[in-house]
């Protein structure tokens, strides 16, 4: 299993899984040509893509489809009030639509996926657990932390988790009341301090690599991400990376990756 993300933040989410032979898109918020590059240095084309997994319509993860389309119809994956959402703002999604049941497992070139519920500000949003040899899931852009996300994420050897601001700087912050208060609602995005309560939570069940994504560039840090987490998990044996906004990230299952003070430089 290899996770390479090519973006986290709220400039654009897009990552690519590899596992069993199947390379999964995990939402696809860049554009077509960063996708592109980002794909040719994993020795893959849009061909290559079983899927496409979208977690909600905010143009930070859907802004490259439309183009993508235009080159293969790859099959998208999405809840159905997502799926609905996007028939309308996506040119020619339609033929390539799949939408899937929340919470019901399915079938997909040798794996099983699963999406559950995040809480966050739109009609729909979800996370995704992947399973075949090994176990990957993600949840991001989430208020706060449900028992349906606990589930979602619990086990799998590799998380991609939101650790979106410090609750200090937010507050502190130039965004205006109305912004920091939606962030800081159950429906908003997730705390470091959050974040790392849940690292610590999945670590002591056997998740062994945690990836911290969409990180905001205005009330976080790398370092106080890191740092908060770090210290949330103690002594749990679990590697701990951070997605760049903006650069590749790429971490291998069997423990191949960049050294954990390697990613905050």
């Amino acid at each position: 299993m290899r996770l390479t993300t090519f973006a986290s933040g709220s400039g654009g989410n897009c990552a690519l899984l590899s596992m069993d032979g199947a390379h999964l898109l995990l939402d696809a918020g860049i554009s077509f040509r960063r996708i592109r590059e980002g794909l040719s240095l994993a020795a893959l084309t849009v061909d290559d893509l079983s899927a496409v997994l979208i977690t909600h319509e905010h143009s930070d993860h859907i802004s490259g489809l439309a183009s993508m389309l235009k080159r293969r119809a790859v099959p998208i994956l999405a809840p159905r009030t997502v799926a609905n959402h996007l028939r309308c703002a996506v040119a020619g999604v339609e033929q390539c639509l799949r939408p899937v049941p929340v919470e019901e497992p399915i079938s997909l070139a040798g794996l099983t996926l699963r999406a559950f519920h995040t809480p966050h500000d739109t009609a729909e949003s979800v996370g995704w657990r992947v399973e075949g040899s090994k176990c990957f899931a993600l949840a991001t852009d989430m208020g706060c932390v449900t028992g349906e996300i606990r589930a979602g994420l619990a086990g799998a050897d590799l998380v991609l988790i939101e650790a979106n601001h410090d609750e200090a700087m937010l507050r502190a912050g130039r965004y205006p009341y109305r912004l920091k208060k939606r962030i800081l609602s159950d429906h908003g995005h997730l705390s470091n301090v959050c974040c790392g309560e849940l690292a610590a939570y999945l670590a002591e069940r056997g998740t062994g690599q945690i990836v911290l994504g969409h990180l905001s560039r205005e009330n976080n840090t790398r370092e106080l991400a890191y740092q908060t987490v770090r210290a949330a998990l103690g002594g749990r044996a679990a590697a701990l990376y951070i997605a760049p906004e903006s650069e590749r990230l790429t971490i291998e299952s069997d423990g191949a990756a960049e050294k954990e003070q390697a990613c905050l430089q």
